[in-house]
């Protein structure tokens, strides 16, 4: 059998996890991206809408959609930022905070899961790669303005 590549595994696994968190928000007729987008607002002061899209890991575009979608659903309300004339807070209504608490749930359940059935020498090792792996990306230390990959020894 041929060997699956690092990036192969990462994003089958990750596509598994992006589908059972949107089985499990359908089953409040939500999705992953309004779940996220719900943990990522504070509950209490609200969040601005320029800081969320980085906070998530999201396109402007993408977060534009989500953040309309929830608004139509009920979750958030829009109101100007106190400190920015030109910015917007964004805050949960009532019914976002009862969704973002089941989003949290959702989230720390599949946490207690992972770590009911994974060693916790095997989750250090797993968190050590991959920041090993996010450091390596982010400085530049494998593809370095050429096409070819860097060895980067240490």
């Amino acid at each position: 059998m041929k060997e699956k590549t690092i990036d192969y595994i990462l994003r089958s696994t990750w596509m598994a996890v992006q589908k059972m968190y949107n089985e499990e928000a359908g089953t409040q007729g939500s999705t992953m991206a309004t779940g996220f987008a719900l943990i990522s607002i504070d509950p209490e002061k609200g969040s601005p809408s320029t800081a969320l899209g980085p906070k998530m890991g999201m396109e402007a575009t993408s977060l534009s959609r989500t953040l309309k979608k929830m608004e139509e659903q009920k979750l958030i309300e829009r109101h100007p930022n106190p400190d920015d004339g030109r910015g917007v807070i964004i805050q949960l209504t009532p019914f976002g905070k009862e969704m973002r608490d089941f989003s949290k749930r959702v989230v720390f359940g599949f946490d207690e899961a992972v770590k009911a059935n994974i060693s916790q020498e095997d989750l250090n090792t797993f968190r050590k790669v991959a920041d090993k792996m996010i450091d390596l990306i982010n400085n530049k230390k494998i593809y370095n303005n050429t096409n070819q990959p860097q060895i980067i020894e240490g």
